[in-house]
């Protein structure tokens, strides 16, 4: 069933012509779905990816290895470079990435399990946010998709 934000955002997107395409790696594919679990969802969602390895990061969204080697694949800057690539590439109003550590491995001396970066490209702006999840994989991965909906309804008016 979906949930408020979801179809708010459905709503949104349709009243205002908006298109958006998705790069997803720690959620697997779960933001897709949910983008397009309501009817008419084709009006707005045209194209999703899921760049789990590094390897597909730079062969399906050109993220340089230098930037996966230097700032590792769950950053900021990996994050920024999936929405903008993924945007440029589908021509769509906005570019959504989330990358992170669902665990129960994965972990780092600097990222913990529940790191995750959420970024939201569009009008040559990016709004990227990161988390600090609790809990095991599905509940991260569960609260990064919602977050990725609540960032993409808010946006801003400069995006929007």
């Amino acid at each position: 069933m979906p949930n408020k934000i979801l179809k708010q955002l459905h709503e949104k997107l349709r009243k205002n012509g908006k298109t958006v395409a998705v790069a997803e790696s720690c959620t697997g594919g779960q933001l897709c779905s949910l983008l397009t679990s309501l009817p008419g969802s084709s009006d707005y969602f045209l194209l999703g990816v899921v760049t789990y390895s590094n390897k597909s990061k730079e062969m399906i969204l050109n993220i340089p290895a230098k930037t996966i080697a230097r700032y590792g694949a769950v950053s900021r800057q990996v994050a920024i470079l999936m929405a903008q690539n993924i945007q440029k590439k589908t021509h769509v109003n906005f570019g959504l990435s989330i990358t992170g550590i669902a665990g129960p491995t994965g972990a780092t001396i600097t990222k913990s399990i529940g790191t995750v970066y959420i970024c939201l490209s569009g009008k040559n702006k990016n709004i990227c946010r990161k988390f600090n999840f609790p809990g095991n994989r599905e509940n991260i991965r569960k609260k990064s998709t919602q977050e990725a909906l609540r960032l993409l309804k808010q946006g801003d008016g400069s995006l929007f």
